[in-house]
């Protein structure tokens, strides 16, 4: 488990996922996407290394899945899902989350991470440039309501 402090003072704790914690998951997912994962697809990943979540005292405060495949030879990191409960937000939860995920990636010898996100939502393309991401291609009607997606990738060191 890694710990942080985020900037409203309170700490933010980031262990593996369990299944006690997929109805919090969901319910942040659900408060956050207009497309969200059901239930099933977060349980699948259960006891995957990068199936992580943030608490602030005791409670789901937020999550990340990410995994590793590979391509052409080499390991590919990929984010897949990131939320945090709108309650938390702007408070370094998603900065923990991430940050913890790409030390996983990287344990896991990816030396290349990518992610989609909607061309909408500036502050998770803020959040991914801070952390070295850079716009690579648009995909265009990528999200089932037809708005694009902008994959962003980094190296890993």
């Amino acid at each position: 488990m890694t710990t942080f402090a985020p900037k409203d003072g309170e700490e933010v704790s980031i262990r593996p996922a369990e299944r006690a914690d997929l109805l919090a998951v969901v319910r942040i997912e659900n408060d956050s996407f207009s497309q969200p994962w059901p239930y099933d697809a977060f349980e699948g990943f259960l006891g995957d290394p990068g199936f992580l979540v943030a608490e602030i005292n005791g409670k789901v405060a937020g999550y990340i899945v990410s995994d590793v495949t590979q391509q052409i030879g080499r390991a590919l990191g990929h984010v897949k899902d990131v939320a945090v409960h709108p309650d938390h937000r702007g408070a370094g939860v998603g900065s923990a989350l991430l940050s913890r995920s790409l030390g996983v990636l990287a344990a896991q010898g990816a030396g290349t991470v990518k992610l989609e996100v909607r061309c909408s939502n500036d502050g998770a393309k803020r959040l991914y440039r801070e952390f070295g991401f850079e716009p690579l291609r648009r995909v265009p009607a990528y999200y089932g309501d037809g708005e694009d997606a902008i994959v962003m990738i980094r190296k890993v060191e």
